[in-house]
C-alpha cells in the first residue's frame, strides 16, 4: 500500500511535492520527474531494419495514376490513405524520383485505383522503372473523369492535386476528390513477416 511513510522510498526520495497515489505509474515518473538517468540511450534503427519492421505492417495495394505528355502514368504505392471527410481529400506518398509523382504536379490531378487480390501482376508491373508505355501494357484500364483507372479495381478515386510535400526520401500529395467508383472484393494487401 502506498502510504506517506513509503513515499519517498517510492519515489527515491526526489517528489517534489506529489503526494498523490496516481503518479506511481512508470511513465508519469518519466513525465513528472524526467527520465531515469542510469538508462542507456537507445540506438537507432537502420534503415533496413526500419523498412523490415514496416513491411510487417499490412496495406492495401494501389496505383497512382495521371495522364502525362507521354501517355499515362502510374505507380505502385502502398503509402495511400483518405486523409479528411469533411472536405473529402486523399493523401499518397510517392518516391522522389518517381515519373509518376512529376506527371500529377504537371496535370494538377491525379487517380488512385485500390487494387482487388487478383491483381498482383499489375501491382508487380507498375512497382517498376520499366518505360512508362511497358508499364501499361497487358494491363486493362480506361479513361474516367479524364484521369487513368486500372479496370477491375475495388475501389477508384480521382483528385485534384492541393498539397505536394516533401517528406524524406518521398514526396506527399494531397488531394481533393472529384469522382469515385466501388466494387466488391477482397483487396491485395501487402505484407510480409
Amino acid at each position: 500500500p502506498f502510504n506517506a511513510y513509503n513515499r519517498d522510498t517510492f519515489y527515491g526520495g526526489d517528489h517534489r511535492g506529489y503526494q498523490d497515489h496516481r503518479f506511481r505509474t512508470h511513465a508519469a515518473r518519466i513525465i513528472l520527474f524526467g527520465a531515469d538517468r542510469e538508462l542507456l540511450p537507445m540506438t537507432r534503427p537502420t534503415s533496413d531494419r526500419f523498412r523490415t519492421a514496416m513491411a510487417s505492417l499490412p496495406t492495401g495495394v494501389t496505383i497512382v495514376a495521371t495522364n502525362g505528355e507521354d501517355g499515362p502514368a502510374g505507380a505502385t504505392a502502398n503509402a495511400v490513405t483518405s486523409l479528411s471527410i469533411e472536405p473529402m481529400l486523399m493523401l499518397a506518398c510517392l518516391d522522389r524520383g518517381s515519373r509518376t509523382l512529376l506527371a500529377a504536379q504537371a496535370a494538377d490531378r491525379f487517380s488512385i485505383s485500390v487494387l482487388h487480390d487478383g491483381q498482383e501482376g499489375v501491382a508487380r508491373s507498375f512497382a517498376t522503372k520499366a518505360p512508362i508505355a511497358e508499364k501499361w501494357a497487358g494491363v486493362p484500364w480506361s479513361e474516367r473523369d479524364g484521369l487513368p483507372a486500372i479496370d477491375d479495381a475495388l475501389l477508384w478515386v480521382a483528385c485534384d492535386l492541393q498539397d505536394v510535400i516533401a517528406a524524406g526520401d518521398h514526396v506527399i500529395l494531397t488531394g481533393a476528390v472529384t469522382d469515385l467508383e466501388t466494387a466488391t472484393g477482397k483487396p491485395l494487401v501487402f505484407q510480409i513477416g
